[in-house]
């Protein structure tokens, strides 16, 4: 029987992770989290990030992240699109990601992450994936994007737009991640989102090590008195879903139930693959 949740953004490939990593992963499946979404950020972590998910039975998308294209060369979208050629028929990956915008940090190339993710519009097109987007103060960026490049859906990660935005998103057959961030009780934008948007549109997501909880967060001062940061892990998610179900009025066993079959929606490769696997040995 395969377990309840999926994590649909865990980044494992992580140095945070390098000490525990089966740890984590063994944890995670403790608490009930059957599958994880591993996306890579930039063309030399494309590797480490299969081997990954191959070795723990899990997924991958293959991108260059917003914040990773400052430092990325040119030929690196030539490395993806071979990825992606190379690694078509690997059941596991399962979109192109994670890529998209980011205008919210300063001083970043507008014009470089635009070119990079409109070229990986383009390859997520062609290779029939959905996309993994990272938006930060960008959706309506993205959405022209969308407009001009039209792809098989994916998920919106850490949405945080307004009312219009996440209409636009949906309508374009996009899912819209939560995860950490809407803990928070001060995060009302993203809380009004979980909270109001049509059942098919939420997923739920981690982003660990980054964007923990309330319960792992350490503010500036905690940190500087030396308090651990709090590394989030895909093993919290059940907790994170707790704050969805109570901002929905659902159970548990309904959200795990419309968060997956979402996620499933979003993302068909992973339908298949969790498919192969509730099928037993050797079917994935």
């Amino acid at each position: 029987m395969s377990l309840p949740w999926i994590d649909t953004h865990c980044h494992l490939d992580a140095p945070e992770f390098d000490a525990d990593r089966d740890a984590v992963v063994a944890r995670a499946r403790a608490a009930g989290v059957g599958m994880q979404v591993l996306p890579a950020v930039a063309a030399a972590h494309f590797e480490a990030t299969r081997r990954i998910a191959h070795a723990h039975g899990l997924a991958y998308a293959l991108g260059v992240h917003p914040l990773c294209v400052d430092r990325a060369a040119d030929d690196d979208l030539d490395r993806l699109a071979d990825a992606l050629r190379r690694w078509r028929d690997d059941p596991r990956l399962v979109a192109v990601g994670e890529i998209g915008l980011d205008w919210f940090v300063p001083g970043l190339d507008r014009p470089r992450q635009e070119r990079f993710y409109l070229a990986q519009l383009k390859l997520a097109r062609d290779a029939g994936l959905p996309v993994l987007l990272h938006v930060r103060r960008s959706a309506d960026g993205l959405l022209k994007g969308l407009r001009r490049i039209e792809v098989a859906g994916g998920i919106a990660h850490a949405f945080n737009g307004s009312d219009v935005q996440a209409k636009g998103f949906a309508e374009r057959g996009f899912r819209l991640g939560f995860g950490g961030a809407m803990t928070f009780e001060r995060a009302l934008q993203i809380r009004h989102h979980a909270a109001t948007l049509p059942e098919q549109v939420p997923v739920l997501e981690t982003d660990a090590p980054d964007i923990p909880p309330h319960w792992l967060y350490r503010t500036a001062d905690q940190r500087a008195g030396g308090a651990a940061t709090g590394r989030n892990e895909p093993a919290e998610l059940p907790r994170i879903a707790a704050t969805l179900a109570s901002l929905r009025g659902w159970t548990p066993e309904q959200t795990a139930a419309i968060t997956s079959a979402n996620a499933r929606a979003a993302l068909p490769r992973l339908a298949a693959l969790l498919d192969a696997v509730a099928a037993g040995p050797g079917a994935a």
